[in-house]
């Protein structure tokens, strides 16, 4: 039985036509910060190896940042990972990337150049460390690796920060216990597959890419990282505090985990800048990577996480003028 809605007079009807303007201006107002022109030009957005979730992620954002703003070119550079995008942000050889916490501080204690002007935009999500050998592997632990050939992350990765923290914690020299491998995640798993390699450490956001399309072609299982490493870590230098035990949960590669979780580390990463970049395109740029983080994420599983909440919190690194006025205007 269909209803017979009531006429709306002119005088309701105005005051209706009102409160959707002002919607409709709040609206406005979320996606064009106080109505200006969006900023035009041309950056440099450094990433990450290809395969890998730092491009990915890059790719990705690039096309929102075309939404929101179409005069802005952004050039994405390809890099061996956390390590060398520090160092391109801090030279001027980039002007946006994305870091491991870890990374960052590394740098800021040996003092790099440009170090000081480094700023932080937003906390995006934690990069897990995989430790990958092949299914028929007789590596167990982490001692396991003696002797062996191991892919370390390529020079100036975050990989490779991490893997040569992990192996001196076990007691492994990474120049002389093991044969070391600069492989990355855009050769390592195939390298693997064909038995080049005994194993290969892996530090990315959950799933990475690289990994999934290896489990199609390639039997592999994850070697775990016990807890106990984190506080020999924690012991060893003041950058390794941002490293924390966690686990790989069973769902992010289920073909391999088979409804295991794994004991690993995990490592904040985070979007960074530096204080001479415009404040006015920082801002933008935070709004863009906060709002689009649903879209991005039904493609890249780890911008998910990306959260107005937790952004904030860029430690080591003081937060860009231009990111601080963004999260300052969302306050309620």
């Amino acid at each position: 039985m269909s209803k017979v809605f009531p006429r709306i007079s002119r005088r309701r009807a105005l005051p209706t036509a009102a409160a959707g303007a002002v919607v409709l201006g709040l609206l406005l107002w979320w996606l064009l910060p106080l109505g200006e022109k969006p900023p035009s030009g041309t950056i440099v957005f450094s990433t990450g190896t290809p395969r890998g979730v730092y491009q990915e992620y890059g790719e990705r954002l690039r096309a929102e940042f075309a939404k929101d703003m179409p005069d802005l070119k952004v050039k994405l550079l390809n890099s061996a990972g956390s390590q060398e995008n520090v160092q391109r942000v801090a030279t001027g050889k980039a002007d946006f990337t994305i870091a491991a916490a870890d990374a960052v501080e590394a740098y800021e204690l040996a003092h790099g150049s440009g170090a000081e002007r480094l700023r932080g935009v937003a906390r995006l999500y934690d990069d897990y460390v995989h430790l990958v050998v092949r299914s028929d592997s007789d590596i167990r632990s982490i001692a396991d690796l003696r002797h062996k050939r191991v892919a370390t992350g390529l020079p100036h990765s975050g990989v490779r920060l991490i893997a040569d923290r992990v192996l001196k914690a076990a007691g492994i020299d990474p120049r002389k216990d093991i044969t070391a491998v600069a492989d990355g995640i855009d050769t390592g798993p195939d390298r693997l597959a064909q038995h080049k390699i005994d194993a290969f450490f892996w530090s990315g956001g959950l799933p990475t890419r690289g990994l999934l399309t290896l489990a199609k072609k390639s039997a592999f299982k994850f070697v775990p990282i016990e807890s106990d490493l984190v506080s020999k870590l924690h012991s060893e230098g003041q950058e390794a505090r941002y490293y924390r035990a966690t686990n790989i949960p069973e769902s992010a590669y289920p073909a391999v985990q088979q409804g295991s979780e794994v004991p690993t580390i995990a490592v904040s990463n985070l979007l960074m800048t530096r204080t001479d970049v415009d404040p006015r395109l920082t801002e933008w740029v935070t709004r863009t990577v906060i709002k689009s983080r649903d879209g991005i994420g039904a493609h890249v599983h780890s911008a998910q996480l990306v959260d107005l909440r937790t952004a904030i919190y860029t430690d080591p690194l003081p937060l860009q003028e231009g990111a601080r006025r963004y999260y300052r205007s969302m306050k309620p």
